[in-house]
Order: C-alpha cells, then structure tokens, then sequence
C-alpha cells in the first residue's frame, strides 16, 4: 500500500504544485484549462463513460444467463474461467491482437483485399471507436466477475414469494429484484468507469502519437521531446484524474455498502 499507491499519490500531489526547480507554483494546474486538455478529458470521460454503461449492460445479461445455469455445469465454468482471463487480457497483448487482426495491413483487410478484392478502411481502429470496441473486450469480462455475486446474492424464496402473491415476472423485477440489484449494478458501471478512465498501455499501443484522451496526455507531457520541462503538468493532469478517480471509487462504496445490506451471503 504504501509504496505501490501512497507514496506515489502524495508524489504526484506535492509536485503537481512546485516547477522543476521544487518552487510552489501554480502554473501546472492552470495547464489543465488548455484546450487539448479539456478536450482530452471530455475525451476520456466520454469513452469511459460509453464502455462503462456497454459493458455493464452486456455483461449484466452474460451474468444473468451465468446465474440461471447450473451451478457446477460447464457453462458458468467456462464463462466465468473465460472473463477471468479476458478482464485481465488488457495492455499492449490486447492492442496488438487487435491491430494483427483489423489494422490498417491486419488479418482481415488483407484477406479481403487480396481474395475479394475489397479496400476495407480500418483506421477508425486509432480513433474514439476503436478505442470504444477495444476496451469493452476487457469491460464486459470484468462486468461479469463483479456482477456475479450480487446475481447470486439473489434468494430463489423471493421470486416463490412474489409468485404465490399472484405477482407477474415484470412485478417481480420492478419492485424486488431491480431494485436490489441496482446498487449492485451502479456501482459496477462505477467500477468499469474508473478501470477504462486510467487504461493506458492499450490506448499508447493502438496510436501513441495521439493525445485525444487523458492518460495519453500524461505520457506525452512525461515524454516530450519537443516541449521539455512538463513532466510536473504531466503531475496535474494526473492529480485530475486521481480526484476523478477519488470521487469515483467513493460513490463505488456507498453503492457497494447498499448493496450488500440484502445481497451479501
């Protein structure tokens, strides 16, 4: 804790504030009203954002058809073996399988090209929808992982309850069970905001020269080579997103803490 997450927050926070000379100063933070980086935040917001509520829909629905399964059968064995896997499939292995297989001289548009001689162009794969479809490979995996025990921590005693009431399948997701699982479900699409809000190593694959998106405005202030002497903006911007983050995973709690008061074992 205090060397892999302590140490390196109070680092960012202390010198996110103090130029190269370790003077206080405030022009790092003022960097983060620039344009770019305005629009790079709303960038990252909108592609976290737009993963977070994709995944958690469709993992939701993988979830749901994990839970109804049986429970030692081969079905939630496999899923849930396979999203273990895929959740953690991220970084430059996950950037590069993607480009092998629909870059711009990938697996797919050279088949294509050379068998049926069609031009496929896949340079939308470097822009915001690449990045969309990329990131929710390991989304809708992680979506399943964490939404799976509150779909668990649903009792079988309630639904026979609503049933022998005379109440609909509708009545029972709308007045018992959607309303216990949706604290489960928003604080996993919370969960799923902040993991793509801090992706870096997948985003510095797929198109490194880019800075359209937070965590790669990061590494280009860090790693300039045109404008030296930004590494403490790099701190700033960082410094935003651990703030971002913060509030995130404090909303990530309390929707935790809801949620277990009727789903916990």
């Amino acid at each position: 804790m205090a060397v892999f997450l302590v140490v390196p927050t109070v680092v960012v926070v202390v010198q996110a504030f103090r130029t190269d000379d370790g003077a206080p100063t405030l022009a790092n933070v003022r960097e983060l009203g620039n344009a770019d980086i305005r629009h790079a935040l709303l960038n990252s917001v909108l592609l976290s954002g737009v993963t977070a509520l994709v995944g958690a829909a469709i993992g939701a629905v993988v979830a749901y058809a994990v839970v109804t399964a049986a429970p030692q059968g081969i079905l939630r064995r496999v899923v849930t073996a396979a999203s273990g896997v895929l959740a953690q499939f991220g970084g430059v292995m996950l950037a590069f399988a993607w480009i092998a297989t629909l870059g711009l001289s990938g697996l797919v548009p050279t088949l294509l090209r050379d068998h049926l001689g069609t031009d496929v162009d896949t340079s939308w794969l470097y822009g915001m929808r690449g990045f969309m479809l990329v990131y929710l490979y390991f989304q809708i995996p992680l979506m399943v992982i964490v939404f799976l025990p509150s779909l668990d921590g649903i009792r079988p005693q309630w639904r026979e309850a609503t049933e022998s009431l005379g109440g609909s399948t509708w009545q029972y997701w709308r007045r018992i069970a959607g309303p216990l699982l949706a604290p489960a479900f928003f604080s996993s699409t919370l969960l799923l905001f902040a993991n793509a809000l801090s992706a870096y190593a997948t985003a510095a694959a797929l198109n490194a020269q880019s800075t359209f998106i937070l965590p790669l405005q990061i590494g280009n202030a860090i790693g300039s080579e045109v404008v030296l002497g930004r590494q403490n903006v790099a701190k700033a911007l960082a410094l935003q997103m651990v703030v971002i983050v913060a509030i995130i995973m404090v909303a990530y709690t309390y929707m935790q803490r809801r949620a277990d008061r009727w789903l916990s074992p």
